[in-house]
């Protein structure tokens, strides 16, 4: 607190004049236009007939611990970077819960239209009591072929045209990715409609030819459904894949994978479900033991 005192002649804080007989009345009111916050009057004294007052006015001093101190630009920018960050974090969990709803739905959609086509096919073809035995296992062995040989068309497509001629499209998978979708998913409609070409083929044709066609597009959904859990859900977190990620096979299909984006070995593995087989044929073991080891770690933690 400081404390002002005002005279006649000099900067005035505040002046009272009481009764003079040789000056006439005193002013009622308290001449003071200068100051805006008038606390406390603590004393008066009359001397000459002068009123001289005391007047307190606020400060604020550091040794009271009510000095105003602006934040620091340094200060400033973490509350700015943790605002941004907890925006990305609910960014991308909206981004996660879109795809596993996508995810779901369409898992859930082609399992069912899967089994229920294969079961009305079957009832059909043996309603005249005969049972196709050779039609039945043409069927379920091309299922199953269709299914592998999937992995060596993706690891050649994936070479050949995806890192090529249709990396304008490919690279969106290689970049941070903006939204739940990104210009790459558009491959995995590509192959769903020779899938559903086949089936329905199958589906509404007797015979061995037909069985076999149904057979190929059986494969191909079935491979196409394992690649997004394992590929997406699995690898790149785009939706929790629950106890897939436990089993070992499967994190060294990641930690392949990983090495893919990485570029470590010039782009290998080019394959998903074969991406450890490709490591080790150019001597990236050690390499993949490290990526699998920093996975596991970072699952841990999170």
């Amino acid at each position: 607190m400081a404390a002002g005192i005002s005279v006649a002649g000099c900067s005035l804080r505040t002046i009272l004049f009481k009764h003079n007989p040789i000056l006439g009345p005193k002013p009622t009111k308290l001449f003071s236009p200068s100051i805006q916050n008038l606390d406390k009057i603590l004393s008066c004294k009359w001397k000459n007939n002068l009123t001289v007052c005391f007047v307190l006015e606020d400060e604020k001093l550091e040794s009271s611990g009510e000095l105003e101190r602006n934040p620091t630009a340094e200060e400033i920018e973490r509350e700015l970077s943790a605002a941004r960050l907890a925006e990305k974090f609910a960014k991308k969990k909206s981004e996660r819960f879109t795809y596993l709803v996508a995810a779901v739905m369409s898992s859930f959609g082609i399992t069912s239209m899967a089994v229920i086509a294969v079961y009305y096919r079957f009832s059909w073809q043996m309603e005249g009591g005969e049972v196709p035995y050779a039609e039945m296992f043409s069927t379920f062995a091309l299922a199953v072929g269709a299914a592998v040989g999937m992995e060596f068309w993706a690891r050649w497509a994936h070479r050949a045209l995806w890192h090529a001629s249709l990396w304008h499209m490919h690279e969106s998978h290689h970049r941070p990715r903006e939204g739940p979708f990104e210009l790459n998913d558009i491959f995995a409609i590509i192959n769903a409609v020779p899938a559903i070409a086949l089936l329905s083929y199958g589906f509404f044709h007797k015979g061995l030819v037909p069985g076999l066609c149904f057979g190929a597009g059986l494969g191909i959904t079935v491979f196409g459904m394992a690649y997004m859990f394992v590929h997406d859900g699995l690898v790149h977190k785009r939706f929790p894949v629950g106890p897939i990620a436990n089993v070992p096979y499967f994190r060294s299909v990641a930690a392949a994978h990983q090495l893919h984006h990485s570029d470590k070995f010039e782009g290998v593995p080019y394959g998903l479900f074969l991406g450890p087989k490709e490591i080790e044929e150019v001597g990236g073991l050690e390499e993949l033991e490290k990526e699998t080891s920093r996975r596991n770690k970072f699952s841990k933690n999170s």
